[in-house]
């Protein structure tokens, strides 16, 4: 195992600097990191000179990116153009998102798995019609639909939840939030669940358990679902850094200052500093979460051992 986890952590280093040289050529080539500073209007010839070689942007793109790859292990993710560290606005962004992806995991674990083992005990009967009819209505609307309604009715009409997100943004005013940005994820969940569920009943394992004479529910928790897992928890790990990155549309609708509102501010802005400094966090966060999920495997089905 610790021969394992040592050679996947050394070929995150490729995946990651290949990563981050994309997103900064991306950001700093393709873009125009100084209109950003100067506004609407466009900076005079000195003025744009002068901002160049105060932010490094008058070296070789080369050089800038040794430069920014250097400052980011020493944890200098640069500074923002209204004159405030990245690490400053990263430290008031992350544990926010980090508790709206936590609240939308656990809906796609607790719900989306429970109707998914619901619907593969009962394939072909009514609630498995019903409910696969409901996550494909859930996967159709998209999340500023499902958003703005739940905003509407429970916020506005009803009174039950907050409208807006306060600036804490404790763990219950982001239940609604969570459950919106878990919504398609969550019928996904439930679907490869079910589907995976059902191809499994039909494995030798499963009837040699039955014909043991084993209880329905150790079947279905000891033998059925722990292998039925696997798919859904591949599908889950990757989903964690595109909850957590994709998270724009839900923390606009709910005024959440989380990582997707610095990211919309800094595109808005042309604030090159803090989509860079933020992207490549979420690269690290979508490398941990996948590392994290080949060793599951091993948790969720003991035929599986690595060298």
């Amino acid at each position: 195992m610790g021969r394992y986890v040592l050679r996947r952590l050394l070929q995150m280093i490729p995946v990651f600097v290949g990563a981050t040289l994309l997103i900064f050529l991306m950001v700093n080539v393709m873009g125009d990191p100084v209109a950003g500073l100067c506004g609407e209007r466009a900076c005079d010839p000195a003025t744009t000179a002068q901002l160049e070689k105060e932010f490094g942007l008058d070296k070789p793109v080369w050089q800038q990116y040794l430069t920014y790859m250097g400052n980011v292990f020493t944890g200098n993710f640069g500074t923002a153009f209204n004159g405030q560290p990245v690490t400053e606005l990263m430290a008031s962004a992350f544990p926010v998102t980090v508790r709206l992806t936590v609240v939308a995991v656990l809906f796609e674990i607790v719900i989306g798995i429970t109707l998914g083992v619901l619907t593969g005990m009962r394939r072909g009967r009514p609630v498995d019609t019903s409910i696969l009819v409901l996550t494909l209505v859930v996967i159709s609307v998209p999340t500023f639909v499902t958003g703005l309604l739940l905003q509407l009715l429970l916020g506005v009409q009803w009174g039950w939840i907050k409208p807006s997100v306060s600036p804490q943004a404790a763990f219950g005013e982001l239940i609604v939030p969570g459950l919106v940005l878990a919504s398609v994820s969550l019928a996904y969940v439930t679907r490869l669940t079910r589907t995976s569920l059902a191809e499994n009943r039909r494995a030798d394992y499963v009837r040699t358990a039955v014909a043991k004479g084993l209880p329905r529910h150790r079947v279905v928790t000891r033998h059925l679902l722990r292998n039925s897992l696997i798919p859904v928890v591949t599908f889950i790990g990757a989903d964690i850094g595109a909850l957590m990155g994709g998270a724009i549309v839900t923390e606009r609708i709910f005024n959440i200052h989380g990582v997707g509102y610095q990211l919309y501010q800094g595109i808005l802005r042309q604030n090159t500093q803090t989509v860079v400094g933020f992207v490549t966090v979420l690269v690290l966060v979508f490398l941990v979460a996948n590392l994290l999920v080949d060793l599951l495997y091993a948790v969720l089905d003991p035929r599986i051992r690595y060298a």
